[in-house]
């Protein structure tokens, strides 16, 4: 996952002794009893800085800036005050001064933080038996994570999960879930909506992992309107810089219908350092809630349109990650399955048929009821892109009776990771 011309996380990086390879099953954390044992002396490094704030009392919302446990090194990045302004959401601390870690030490001090929590859920990745007649590739394949990883301020303050108990979503140990699954699945590629602690938390602690970050916020966020937030929310794209270059980046305000609307999307070209071959990544977060169905369609289309100036009409390959409010019936949904980039939906891959997504991506009980549905997906090129395997889907019984998000798992919606190569030879346009 990390790897630094100073210093090599060995437990990460070995696997037959040529470079970077991933531990088997679904990563460094795997159910089990750790949980139960007696936590550690307190970690160096998830720690409260000296004179950081104290976590307020159960009573009290553990949201913000005053209340979040900062890394010892990054608490200065931030002002301890709860009620502060928030202009410095729009400043990022100099990856060149922040230390590397080793993320070994990260998830121990994680599995510290949470050792009274039970164990995080086992998931195996399904290989994709329609690429094992094409012509392997030479390089390693390239693993991408999506993931809503919820909003703290909306998970607290206004989506109302009904059977969700407050303790879940202290922000203390529910920043630590999210740590463990990133660092269990150590993504080339990460694409996050929902993000309101990235500059103390995602920005800081990733970077210092090997990856560079980006990050651009909601115009009108409504973590805005609850109380001790933590600044706006926005999409966040993260890449290991020992595997990619940057060529370009984009950042993009989505139109609907001419006007400017709330959501955004990032994208960025970038070169594989392995084969020399070039990606482009976007992430994006759609308008959500039922009635806006035509509002997300035209969302999607000023999308597809930034996209095909920026592929050059998908002479670049091309993955998109989101969370785009929308079931595969949705129009939106069907833009991008005919689009002339050439885009397929990689989840369809694990079902029977090839064709259908899965039951399910987020699943949760607000005071409005119950809501399951299928709103995740990972586009690709499919004519220059192969998808070796997928994560599966958490099952109903392992997400329980009263659904997402809970004790042992962070957001109300489910993370998406594939692994993906470059079709060798080159097809179509590429």
């Amino acid at each position: 996952m990390y790897q630094s011309p100073r210093r090599l996380c060995s437990a990460l990086l070995r696997r037959d002794g040529a470079g970077l390879r991933r531990l088997p099953g679904p990563g460094l954390p795997g159910p089990g009893p750790r949980r139960q044992a007696p936590p550690p002396p307190a970690p160096r490094l998830l720690t409260a800085a000296p004179g950081a704030a104290r976590p307020r009392s159960p009573t009290a919302s553990p949201m913000g800036h005053g209340t979040s446990r900062l890394y010892s090194a990054l608490a200065k990045t931030l002002t301890s005050g709860a009620a502060a302004p928030h202009p410095e959401y729009l400043l990022s601390p100099d990856p060149e001064h922040l230390e590397p870690i080793d993320p070994k030490e990260l998830l121990e001090e994680c599995r510290a933080v949470l050792h009274t929590r039970p164990p995080r859920f086992q998931r195996d990745f399904v290989s994709v038996s329609s690429v094992s007649s094409e012509c392997p590739s030479s390089h390693p394949p390239i693993r991408v994570m999506q993931w809503n990883i919820l909003a703290q301020a909306l998970g607290e303050g206004k989506d109302n999960f009904v059977q969700c108990p407050a303790e879940a979503l202290r922000w203390e140990e529910r920043k630590c879930l999210i740590l463990e699954e990133i660092l269990a699945y150590q993504p080339d590629i990460l694409c996050l909506q929902e993000v309101d602690h990235y500059f103390d938390t995602f920005q800081p602690l990733l970077s210092r992992l090997g990856y560079q970050c980006t990050f651009l916020p909601k115009p009108w966020s409504p973590c805005l309107d609850v109380e001790h937030n933590n600044g706006p929310d926005g999409c966040a794209l993260f890449f290991l810089q020992n595997r990619f270059k940057l060529i370009n980046s984009a950042n993009i305000r989505l139109t609907a219908m001419t006007l400017k609307t709330n959501q955004v999307a990032i994208a960025q070209t970038l070169e594989c350092r392995e084969s020399g071959r070039q990606l482009c990544v976007a992430v994006t977060h759609l308008k959500a809630r039922t009635g806006w169905e035509r509002f997300r369609s035209a969302q999607g289309c000023d999308l597809l349109q930034n996209l095909q100036s920026i592929t050059q009409g998908a002479r670049t390959p091309l993955i998109v990650c989101g969370d785009f409010n929308a079931e595969p019936t949705e129009e939106v949904y069907r833009h991008f399955a005919s689009s002339s980039l050439n885009l397929s939906s990689a989840y369809k891959l694990l079902s029977a048929d090839g064709q259908s997504e899965p039951p399910y991506t987020t699943w949760k009980i607000r005071t409005s009821g119950e809501c399951r549905h299928t709103l995740d997906y990972i586009w690709y090129s499919q004519h220059a892109l192969s998808v070796r395997s997928a994560l599966d889907l958490l099952t109903e019984e392992q997400i329980g009776p009263n659904r997402l998000p809970s004790f042992n798992y962070p957001s109300d919606h489910l993370s998406l990771v594939c692994d993906f190569s470059f079709k060798e030879p080159p097809h179509g346009l590429l």
